[in-house]
């Protein structure tokens, strides 16, 4: 048996009469599926909601079968009491990264990321907060795939300071000079992205447009849940924008 503590429930789905398939993500193990019986009962149904922080004691089975997952409530995630923004970027969040991310893959920091948004979520935080936390998000997201933008230099000139777009062609960051007469074939780059910086509404919504982009046209190109993330996000970034 194998303790697994703490551990993020990112997806729950019914299986047979009263079990379900969950998705979890660990910092030492990355993402992981494991089947638990009576999942869809009294005592576990509360438990298994997405959000929610657990302590895990998982049983592998050597015959190709999930293995078998006995759960406990370590924290449970509040964003249902704060109102639809807070949920719907739960909700975002746990499908993205259920759906992208490789199984069996160790991910300290995407984890860590992971659960401060959904803590956050979970606390009632501000929309602009959450907004700024996902943008980030989801630009490590990009990176960890093997997708990720080169926000160091400027492709045109080679500059580090004053980086003020990103070519969706080469997916490198260019400065504002160079870049501005090519200002509306460029996405526009905010400050806080490359930088541990704040930032007004603006430059939450140019940052979750420049993640929103790659991830539709790269991170999610092929997969079958394609339309359904992109839907699900779509709403969840109206919603933080509306509110920031």
């Amino acid at each position: 048996m194998i303790r697994l503590e703490p551990a993020l429930l990112l997806g729950a789905i019914g299986h047979g009469e009263t079990g379900a398939v969950v998705r979890l993500l660990t910092a030492e193990t990355g993402m992981l599926a494991a089947y638990v019986h009576g999942a869809r009962g009294r005592r576990l149904r509360p438990m298994l909601q997405v959000g929610n922080v657990l302590g895990v004691d998982l049983v592998t089975r050597g015959d190709d079968r999930l293995p078998l997952a006995t759960p406990h409530l370590l924290a449970a995630n509040l964003a249902m009491l704060h109102g639809p923004v807070a949920l719907a970027v739960v909700d975002h969040v746990a499908a993205l990264i259920s759906t992208l991310l490789p199984d069996a893959v160790p991910q300290p920091r995407l984890y860590g990321m992971v659960d401060a948004l959904l803590m956050a979520a979970g606390s009632g935080a501000a929309a602009h907060t959450l907004g700024i936390a996902l943008a980030r998000l989801e630009l490590a997201l990009l990176d960890e795939l093997g997708l990720g933008l080169d926000l160091s230099s400027c492709a045109a000139s080679g500059a580090r300071e004053d980086l003020a777009f990103v070519s969706p062609r080469s997916r490198q960051a260019v400065a504002r000079g160079p870049g501005q007469p090519w200002a509306s074939r460029l996405l526009p780059l905010p400050a806080f992205l490359i930088g541990d910086r704040d930032a007004d509404a603006q430059a939450v919504g140019d940052g979750l447009r420049l993640t929103g982009h790659f991830l539709a046209r790269d991170a999610l190109a092929g997969t079958r849940q394609r339309e359904r993330l992109l839907q699900g996000r779509a709403r969840a970034v109206t919603l933080l924008t509306a509110a920031a």
